[in-house]
């Protein structure tokens, strides 16, 4: 430390500086989304049909498509946040929504090693996400430029999100006739692969329901692949459990799940929940990791620096848990349970290849009208059937090259207008043939 004020001088000491390097100006450009402009298409068709009416089959948002959080619920925290003022929260929320989610909500077991303290709420699903790549790149093996493992064909932010803070991302083995689902070789093939660049996984995320493709795995089955993750060396596992409770079976039983892990398992799991899909809350940005101590106080000291949520979202969570949360999440998940069977009965019906399980979305190849008509990939199919038939879907190809020929159709919508949009669907594409 120099002695004189005059001198300028590193805030951290010279051992702990960051490394200089020019990797930034050799990264390549993380490209917005194209998620939020799939809908101005359908705005040609309706210029052109003023008349008919339009489906939009490429929702991600109940909110939009649905009735959204019931409005007693918007109320009574807008009230708890009247109550509460508006000065400046913990960085992990408040101590009440910690125990609001841990004790009403998840209702944790004792002798599992989670409570209230292990709870990070967060600004949305995508803040949790990148407070979560940062403590597997820092908390695995220390270093940036690690990798991060997603499935073959994932959502598409987790190709850029990870990336945005160093994290290289490896897209598993996987074959679409078993929906591209990750396998315990395929972990330790991709573990493997990321040592031949010097690199090691800080963090594999398993995704169920599925977004892109709606599949859905068994409990079983994803212990089975947490396990054999960290049997391979991968430092953490991410469980994002975002769709769970969209589903006409049970959400997932956390307390039933971290017992078949070891305690020392148990260190390396993260869990990401929250309202954005169950609740059809996408713009209230409300959700929560569950982490482990040490991850949350790695989390908790940065956010107190960078994003602390605000205490409206905490508000809507809590008044959600505490009027118990299927009755909360009713106005969006019978619809949509109701419109998987609408769905999975036309597609059946008219002979599709599909995917789907629960959640939003299903997967749907369309490989052979894009060969047809000699299109590269669904991009050219996703664009003409909105423009030209008033439906919009997500190209495939979107989240990776391996879903090329396929679209996401997203039926979180009534079962009268996820039927509408099926149907225009094959109105559109019996018009190739």
């Amino acid at each position: 430390m120099p002695t004189s004020p005059d001198q300028p001088v590193f805030v951290v000491p010279q051992e702990n500086l960051v490394p200089s390097s020019d990797h930034l100006s050799k990264m390549t450009d993380i490209p917005a989304s194209r998620m939020f402009l799939i809908k101005k298409s359908l705005d040609q068709y309706q210029q052109k049909a003023p008349d008919s009416p339009i489906y939009d089959a490429s929702q991600g948002d109940g909110g939009a498509s649905l009735p959204g959080t019931p409005p007693e619920i918007l109320e009574r925290a807008a009230q708890m946040q009247i109550d509460h003022g508006t000065g400046y929260d913990s960085p992990f929320g408040t101590v009440a929504f910690r125990e609001v989610v841990a004790e009403k909500y998840w209702q944790f077991s004792p002798g599992l090693g989670v409570g209230p303290a292990n709870i990070i709420a967060t600004v949305g699903g995508r803040d949790a996400l990148v407070k979560a790549y940062e403590a597997m790149l820092s908390l695995g093996h220390g270093r940036q430029g690690d990798a991060l493992l997603v499935s073959r064909v994932p959502w598409l932010s987790y190709n850029w999100g990870p990336y945005g803070v160093g994290a290289n991302v490896i897209l598993a083995p996987g074959r679409e006739e078993e929906a591209w689902t990750y396998s315990e070789e395929g972990i330790r093939a991709s573990v493997d692969f990321a040592a031949k660049s010097g690199r090691k996984i800080a963090g594999m995320v398993v995704t169920n329901p599925d977004n892109p493709t709606g599949q859905t795995i068994t409990p079983e089955k994803q212990i089975a692949l947490g396990k054999a993750a960290l049997k391979a060396g991968i430092a953490f596992v991410l469980y994002d459990w975002i769709y769970h409770q969209v589903t006409d079976e049970e959400p997932m039983d956390i307390n039933a799940f971290l017992r078949e892990f070891t305690p020392a398992e148990r260190d390396r799991l993260i869990f990401l929940d929250g309202l954005t899909k169950s609740l059809g809350a996408s713009n209230i940005r409300s959700a929560h990791l569950i982490v482990p101590e040490a991850v949350s106080k790695f989390i908790v000291a940065r956010a107190s620096h960078n994003v602390i949520p605000s205490f409206y979202g905490l508000a809507v969570a809590m008044a959600a848990y505490e009027m118990g949360y299927k009755e909360a999440s009713r106005s969006i998940v019978e619809p949509t349970n109701a419109s998987r069977k609408v769905l999975q009965t036309f597609l059946e019906k008219e002979n599709f290849k599909y995917i789907i399980g629960k959640g939003y979305y299903a997967f749907i190849h369309v490989g052979d009208w894009i060969k047809a008509k000699g299109w590269e990939d669904s991009e050219a199919l996703g664009q003409y059937l909105a423009e030209e038939h008033g439906v919009a879907t997500v190209p495939g190809g979107f989240f990776s090259a391996y879903g090329k020929d396929w679209v996401r159709f997203s039926y979180a919508t009534p079962p009268e207008r996820t039927q509408g949009a099926a149907e225009r669907l094959l109105e559109g594409l019996k018009a190739l043939e």
